[in-house]
């Protein structure tokens, strides 16, 4: 597929056009967003983790000052949402009916004329709990003998399978063991889940103003258990802050919402207080897994055997796709000739797991890199020697894995190189081997990782549409819904390369069903590569019809006609036989001054299709730190990243994206972790008690990218927007473990806070 040709603006640093809003304030949020006599929503939740329901009294709170009514399942008779990829038992109710099966399931909302008196009188509702057994360990939950959360199912497996090579290790001269904890993590956008419903429009239309990350999904996903039809349903997402993954699906709180406004004819809205948020907003991550690798007594790696268990949590319908997103990435940056194993997906009383910043990638990443890093302990050698030795080759492109994936290109030792590089690293393990040899209290470990990535995967087509105006200015429709990337700029700049116009006269419109027709969302890093395509397909047929309107209007050919530098088209060298795009657009409104057959307007709706195997954007990250052998503190000292997601569009964003990334991948390592009491309780149900770092706990970034253009789309762009989270996290356990590992350390799980670090010392000695 042809490359995108580099011009003044596409490739090159341009500020954020979305900033002067989000930084004066005038940017609106879903919460920000008047309604004239809006009620507003306030969830029953429960308490418990796992107990029959034996009634809901809602009396005294439905007396209280200003309540509209306090609803439960029977009085709104919804639908459940839908089960994913696991048997229809384990659907998600809209409210919880019979049973709830974890803190903070919503069993029924309180309307009120105010957000307070709503709080209040659902804080009078009684609810009638019959405890029943809770289940907080996924393995425990998989056992025999376990109690079933969904007795329709007969299990709390919801999904099981085998893969690859049933013998992967035969042969294997060394064979190493691991079990690795990849914590459950909560996503903690800025802004939580907020929706405002308001009736009206067509007869029993309904537009919902939704912080979301696919508004056409949304809708779909609302139209079935609210039993509207979509053709009724607009779904606006206004500006949003952060998803991470969170805010693709649906919620029981957003049909709730939508069904009320309809039933009570008024405006209704709800947003989350951060506690609900850490509680009822899916979480991430959250797998077992138990690994074996095989190799021979020189580092070559000759198998892999996995059994990786992922907690779905209470509701496990997403959760299953997230293990066979970790099965695809298992092989990693190397040559695994054989892997074979089994993923099993389960239920348990906690809040229900689904995609985060990675989504099934961070997850593979973490095991193979924690898996070499122990083959090369086992053998004797430097962690970056087996990884060389392993790496698939850049002449072996593309490449099919045993794990079934086929990756489209790739220079891994070339970024590994860079990495090593910038980060000095023969002096810092000459620095490492001195401070050992003093006894030194504070060691230095160093961390390093090879990563590859999926983006796009699933998800290859997009709409894009590109329109000039009378006025000369352009307008830009996309069918991706940003939440905080910058896509309005990165848009902007393709229309700008290609049409040669300011970038100050394109508007980029999004996230809105009503004016745009269809359209996939922001997920899985695609929106830069499919979205971007989109409109460069877009602004391509736009450019080609002005070359033909103008050639008619100057009686020459199509081929004599081009677009100048200042965003003139016209024939070639000749200023006098030009028109502006204003001129033009004008012209092309006119039928009259068309070619015959020719439509009116310089407009074009495009839709690009991509290979749904997606793209593979890769790196190598070192991770630098000290850490105390007395207390177990850890201090991060200057983290390199070097990623490659192809062609770059806008550095700056790119920059934004990698160093957002790394925040989020090194709070997985050090600092961050959902956890439950046996009780199914939340320990970390709030920021006080879930850690999640500042500026201050960071270290310095030095970020380099290496650039290894795909041919799967015009631009030559793979994804970047998860890449450093899935990249770091490895990269900083093994730092940790690292500088431990004289002492005979050999594997912590994460997060590695000075206790656990502590503990394993003393463990270890």
């Amino acid at each position: 597929m042809p490359t995108l040709p580099t011009g003044s603006i596409l490739g090159h640093p341009v500020l954020r056009v979305e900033d002067p809003g989000l930084i004066t304030g005038a940017t609106r949020f879903v919460d920000d967003l008047p309604a004239d006599g809006a009620l507003y929503a306030s969830f029953v939740r429960s308490s418990v983790a796992h107990a029959r329901l034996l009634g809901v009294d809602g009396k005294d709170a439905a007396a209280m000052p200003g309540v509209v009514g306090v609803f439960t399942s029977a009085d709104l008779g919804l639908g459940s949402l839908g089960s994913g990829m696991v048997p229809d038992a384990f659907a998600q109710p809209v409210l919880a009916s019979g049973t709830v099966r974890f803190v903070g399931e919503a069993i029924a909302v309180v309307v009120a004329e105010t957000r307070v008196q709503a709080a209040d009188a659902a804080e009078a509702v009684l609810v009638d709990y019959d405890p029943l057994p809770a289940l907080v360990d996924p393995i425990r939950a998989a056992e025999p003998g376990a109690p079933v959360l969904f007795p329709d199912h007969g299990s709390n497996v919801a999904m099981e399978s085998s893969f690859g090579d049933p013998d992967p290790l035969a042969g294997a001269e060394v064979v190493v063991e691991g079990r690795f904890v990849n914590q459950r993590l909560a996503p903690v956008p800025l802004e939580t889940n907020s929706v405002l419903a308001v009736p009206g429009g067509d007869e029993d239309g309904l537009t919902m103003w939704v912080s979301c990350q696919a508004p056409h999904y949304t809708r779909s996903g609302l139209a079935e258990p609210m039993r509207v039809d979509e053709s009724k349903l607009r779904i606006v997402a206004p500006a949003v802050g952060g998803g991470f993954g969170a805010k693709i699906d649906v919620y029981p709180e957003h049909v709730v919402v939508g069904a009320l406004a309809r039933r009570l004819g008024r405006p209704v809205r709800w947003t989350e207080t951060r506690s609900e948020s850490m509680t009822a907003m899916t979480h991430g991550r959250g797998q077992v897994q138990e690994v074996r690798i095989g190799g021979t007594r020189g580092g070559d790696i000759t198998g892999l055997r996995l059994r990786i268990v992922g907690d779905g949590g209470a509701y496990p319908g997403q959760a299953a796709f997230l293990l066979l997103l970790t099965q695809l990435m298992a092989s990693g940056v190397y040559r695994i000739p054989k892997i074979g194993g089994t993923l099993t997906c389960v239920a348990t009383n906690t809040t229900p797991v689904n995609a985060y910043r990675g989504a099934g990638r961070p997850e593979a990443a973490a095991m193979i890199e924690r898996s070499v890093d122990l083959l090369a302990a086992e053998l004797g050698m430097d962690p970056v020697e087996v990884r060389r030795k392993n790496l698939v080759p850049a002449d072996d492109f593309p490449h099919t894995t045993a794990s079934g994936a086929t990756y489209d290109v790739g220079d891994y030792e070339r970024a590994l190189d860079e990495a090593l590089s910038l980060a000095g690293y023969e002096g810092l393990r000459k620095d490492q081997t001195e401070r050992r040899a003093r006894r030194d209290r504070v060691q230095l470990g160093i961390g390093v990782s090879c990563y590859v990535e999926v983006t796009a995967y699933g998800l290859g087509s997009e709409l894009g549409a590109v329109e000039v105006h009378p006025d000369g200015s352009v307008t830009v429709q996309t069918g991706t819904s940003p939440h905080g990337q910058g896509h309005a700029t990165a848009f902007s700049q393709i229309a700008a390369e290609l049409l040669h116009v300011p970038i100050e006269a394109i508007t980029v419109v999004h996230g809105d069903t009503a004016l745009i027709p269809r359209g996939d969302g922001t997920m899985g890093s695609r929106s830069g590569q499919v979205g971007g395509s989109a409109v460069v397909r877009a602004a391509e047929a736009v450019l080609d019809k002005a070359r033909r309107v103008a050639a008619h209007l100057l009686e020459a050919g199509p081929e004599d006609v081009v677009v100048s530098d200042d965003g003139r088209v016209g024939i070639a060298g000749v200023p006098d036989r030009a028109f502006t795009w204003a001129e033009l657009a004008q012209a092309a409104s006119d039928p009259a001054r068309l070619p015959e057959g020719m439509d009116p307007g310089l407009v074009s709706n495009e839709t690009f299709s991509q290979d749904a195997n997606g793209t593979y954007p890769f790196g190598a990250h070192v991770a630098v730190v000290d850490a105390d052998t007395e207390t177990g503190r850890v201090r991060l000292l200057p983290h390199v990243a070097v990623d490659d997601c192809g062609r770059i569009l806008n550095p700056l964003l790119v920059e934004g994206q990698v160093h957002g990334g790394l925040a989020q991948g090194i709070a997985q390592a050090l600092f961050e972790e959902v956890l439950f009491d046996e009780s199914g309780t939340p320990l970390t149900g709030n920021l006080m008690s879930y850690e999640i770092p500042s500026a201050a706990e960071l270290p310095s970034f030095e970020t380099a990218h290496t650039v290894t253009p795909t041919t799967a789309n015009p631009l030559g762009a793979k994804g970047i927007g998860e890449s450093a989270t899935i990249g770091s996290t490895p990269a900083v356990q093994s730092a940790v473990i690292d500088a431990l590992s004289h002492l005979g350390v050999r594997h912590i799980d994460m997060p590695l806070s000075p206790e656990r670090v502590w503990r394993a010392i003393r463990d270890a000695r």
